[in-house]
């Protein structure tokens, strides 16, 4: 899964302007006909991207920019950008140095280190819990 976004081109494109753009970086995108967003009349050429390739989204918007500059007297008037994912979440979370589920499982274990007052529990039984820790 890449970075997805889309040109509305300015014009309709012809197969030899699509090869130029596919030769010019655009090789994975998808070609299709769709309407000038401020003209519904005029119909143009959108290019859907699912770049796997850019390090970053910027890089790859900024590539497919470049190459419709490739081609003479044809402009980029619409930019969608869908929501984007966040990126791979395969490393732990890091928060000072220590691991967070470290740091959670530690806390758990620790007992209150002053006398807390009673404390009422209703998980169905209707009966009371007290719950105290000495100081130490």
């Amino acid at each position: 899964m890449g970075y997805k976004f889309s040109l509305v081109l300015s014009r309709e494109i012809t197969d030899d302007e699509s090869a130029i753009l596919k030769e010019a970086g655009c090789s994975t995108a998808v070609f299709g006909t769709d309407s000038l967003p401020t003209n519904a009349e005029t119909i143009v050429t959108k290019m859907d991207f699912d770049d796997t390739i850019s390090p970053t989204l910027a890089e790859a918007i900024e590539s497919a920019l470049e190459a419709v500059k490739n081609v003479p007297d044809l402009s980029v008037p619409g930019l969608t950008v869908p929501a984007q994912p966040a990126g791979p979440s395969e490393e732990p979370k890091v928060v000072a140095g220590e691991m967070v589920e470290e740091v959670a499982s530690e806390a758990t274990e620790e007992p209150p280190a002053k006398e807390t007052a009673p404390k009422k529990t209703t998980r169905g039984t209707g009966t009371r819990k007290k719950v105290s820790a000495k100081a130490e």
